[in-house]
Parts: structure tokens; sequence; C-alpha cells
């Protein structure tokens, strides 16, 4: 195992060493000039003024020194600070990332214990009438995008129960239940498309396992179909599943972009769109770097789980 997390280990180095240059150089890619946005839009703002704010901010740089002074501050924990607010933007991204890690979470939670189970019973009660109703839920799931749904859920639960989410967040550790109401919408929204995958993907795998040999075998030696299901079909059956929500997770993550728009909620998301929109470079480098990480750390957990799972993948 430590030669295989070794071996995974050096292929993250330079796969987030490239994600950070495309990133670098999608970021200059921005139209619009930063300096006309700091100076509040105004077109008779001076080109001395302007000059004098670029090279304030580092951005009249050589472009190689902008990206080896954004690298090692990575480093050296200095990530530099908000061209707006002035804030240091490690803050900022403390501050959003408790918002989206619960959305994500929640999500994450709900698709699992919701998914996972309704795709074994489609499984075991193959084209059965809940089968169907459940295949046909899933394909629904699938083709509903998450603002559709949180739009929908916003209209119906307004309009019938005469309750909205709050407008302003609640932090979980001061009204955990106020908190939980607040984010129940919007981590339903973000789930349900993972949730349709993951019981799809279930379903299909358990199916594949109970036509194993070593499945059978058991069911011909009398033992009852739960335990078979429970101790021989849904451990192998879940290996694809993990895959599928390791790789979906950091999915969740930048999908949450549009649900905290509509909430009002300030993530990740959220920030990183208003930091787009005002040309904050400091703030877009280092949001859509750790969203980038996450998914590199997400594959490689997956990659650890597999082993743990399969012993025979780390010989391969």
């Amino acid at each position: 195992m430590t030669r295989y997390l070794s071996r995974r280990l050096l292929q993250v180095i330079p796969t987030l060493l490239g994600m950070s240059v495309l990133i670098f150089a999608l970021v200059r890619l921005l139209p619009g000039d930063v300096s006309n946005t700091l100076s509040g839009g105004d077109a008779g703002a001076s080109a001395e003024r302007q000059q004098a704010m670029l090279n304030e901010l580092g951005l009249a740089d050589p472009l190689p020194v902008q990206y080896w002074n954004f690298l090692t501050g990575f480093f050296t924990g200095d990530l530099g600070k908000s061209f707006l607010s002035g804030q240091p933007v490690s803050d900022t991204l403390l501050r959003a990332l408790p918002i989206t890690l619960e959305i994500t979470l929640l999500a994450t939670v709900f698709a699992v214990v919701v998914g996972v189970p309704l795709g074994v019973i489609s499984a075991v009660r193959r084209n059965s009438v809940l089968d169907l109703i459940t295949r046909l839920g899933g394909l629904i799931g699938l083709s509903m995008p998450n603002f559709w749904i949180a739009l929908i859920a916003l209209l119906i639960t307004s309009s019938l129960f005469f309750w909205v989410p709050s407008v302003t967040w609640i932090p979980i550790w001061q009204d955990p239940l106020g908190n939980l109401a607040q984010m129940a919408i919007p981590s339903f929204a973000v789930s349900l498309y993972l949730l349709a995958a993951v019981m799809r993907m279930t379903r299909t795998s358990v199916l594949d396992v109970l036509r194993e040999d070593y499945v059978r075998t058991a069911r011909a030696k009398g033992a009852p179909l739960l335990q078979v299901i429970t101790r021989h079909a849904v451990r192998n059956a879940l290996i694809p599943v993990i895959t599928l929500v390791g790789a979906q997770v950091g999915n969740l993550m930048g999908g949450a972009t549009v649900i905290e728009v509509i909430f009002g909620l300030p993530g990740v998301g959220n920030t990183l769109v208003q930091a787009t929109y005002n040309r904050d470079y400091p703030v877009v480098q280092v949001t859509a770097v750790f969203l980038a990480t996450v998914f590199v750390v997400l594959n490689l957990v997956v990659d650890l789980v597999y082993g743990i799972l399969d012993p025979r993948i780390e010989r391969r």
C-alpha cells in the first residue's frame, strides 16, 4: 500500500502544477481591465493612475514573475490579498468554505443513504413495479438541472407552506435547526443528480454481482438472500459506486455555485462568481486552484479505497 500510495502521489504533483499554470493563464485572459474595475469604471482615470494601481498590485511584473509569486505563496502561506476588499484571500476562502462543504456533505450523505438502498432493492426486485418506478425516477433525476429543482422547490414551499429559507446565512454552531432548515432545499437540489446516478450504478453493479458464481454457490448452500446481498453482493458492487461518488463530490462543489447564487449563500462558488465579475485575480486563482485540488485529492482517495476493497488493484 505504501508503494502504491507513493506512486499515486508522484502523479498528483505534476497534475496540480499543470492545473495551476492553466488557471493562472485563463485568469489573465479574462476580458476587461482590472485597473478600470478598481477605479470604479471611471473612464477618465489617467493612464498614470491606472499604471500606479497595476504596479501596486504586482500586475505590471512579467507573467513568469507573477506566476512564481503566485506559486510560492502557496508554500509560504501567503495567498495574497483581495484587490477589492484588501483582506487576505485565505480569510475570504475560510469564510466561504464551510457553507459549500456543508451543502456538499449533506447532498452526498442524502444521495448515498437513499440511492444505494434503492439501487439494491431495484436490482433484487428486477422488472417489478418498484423497479420500474425507481428507474423512471432515476431517469427524471438525471434529466433535471439542479437550479430548476431549486426554483420549483422554492415555489412549492412558498406557495403551499408560505415558507422560504432565510436569505442570511445561519451558521450551524449558532442555530443548528435554523441552519438545517436553510440548507435543506439547496442540499436536496444539489443531491438529486447524484442520488439518481448512485441508484442506477448500484442497481447495475448489484445485478452483475448477483450473476457471479460465488453468489450462486452461496445461495445453493442455503444462505439467506439478505445475507448473500449484504456480505457478498453489496461489498463488491460498491467499488464502481465509490468511484462515482468520489468523482461527483467535486462536481457537487462546482455545481453548488448556481445554487449558492440563487439562495444568496456566500459559499465558495458564489465567491468565485463575484470575484470573476470584479476581476479579483487573487481570489479567482486561489479559489479555482482549491476546487481543482479537491478533484485531484478525491480521485486519489478513491484509488486508495480501491486498493483496500480489492488488494489486486495495488499490484497492477
